[in-house]
């Protein structure tokens, strides 16, 4: 009896490895490793684009399902080129006191792949300028390499519903169109995942 546990102990102790592997693999983070996000809209006078390369966020898999997504992106970082331009969304933002714009996912709606493209829509909180609003979020996604995923999609976005007043500039003549379109372009990064 004795002889025949310690046959058996060396492949029971295996197994119980391989199931602790199995479980600490589940869980898998991917970090941000390249983003833009350019915002277009339009004035009175002409139309203008300004754009954040600096986001910050991960992307967690847990059982080929994302759990997490959350996604940071500095308000100072978003630069047209005219310093006056500049100015005028940083004040928008009331930027000293709402420094940056965040999502946080709250649900997974659909996720479809078909070979290395990856369609997912999710929904969530966008918070910025001081307000957070519930928002749905569309992207096609690619594997570009196993471990490297790249999203992109865009989102109309009006200021007024986030309590932001559309900027003025030369005295008042031009005039900020209320609505704006954000698109983004997220590559994360880490251990190669599944998504279904």
């Amino acid at each position: 009896m004795k002889s025949n546990f310690s046959h058996r102990f060396p492949v029971i102790l295996m197994a119980f490895t391989f199931v602790l592997m199995g479980t600490m693999v589940k869980a898998q983070t991917l970090k941000v490793k390249s983003s833009t996000f350019t915002i277009s809209g339009t004035t009175n006078i002409h139309p203008y684009e300004t754009t954040s390369t600096q986001a910050t966020g991960e992307l967690s898999v847990s059982d080929n399902k994302a759990t997490v997504l959350n996604i940071n992106v500095p308000v100072k970082s978003i630069i047209s080129g005219e310093k006056l331009m500049d100015k005028k969304t940083y004040e928008t933002f009331n930027e000293p006191q709402n420094p940056t714009i965040s999502f946080k996912m709250s649900e997974v709606k659909s996720i479809t792949t078909n070979g290395s493209d990856i369609n997912v829509i999710v929904g969530g909180t966008l918070a910025m300028g001081g307000t957070s609003k519930t928002v749905t979020l569309e992207a096609k996604g690619k594997e570009v390499k196993p471990g490297t995923y790249t999203f992109e999609g865009s989102l109309p976005i009006k200021m007024s519903d986030y309590k932001m007043k559309a900027p003025t500039a030369m005295l008042g003549v031009m005039k900020v169109g209320d609505q704006v379109t954000v698109r983004y372009n997220v590559t994360f990064e880490g251990s190669a995942v599944q998504f279904n």
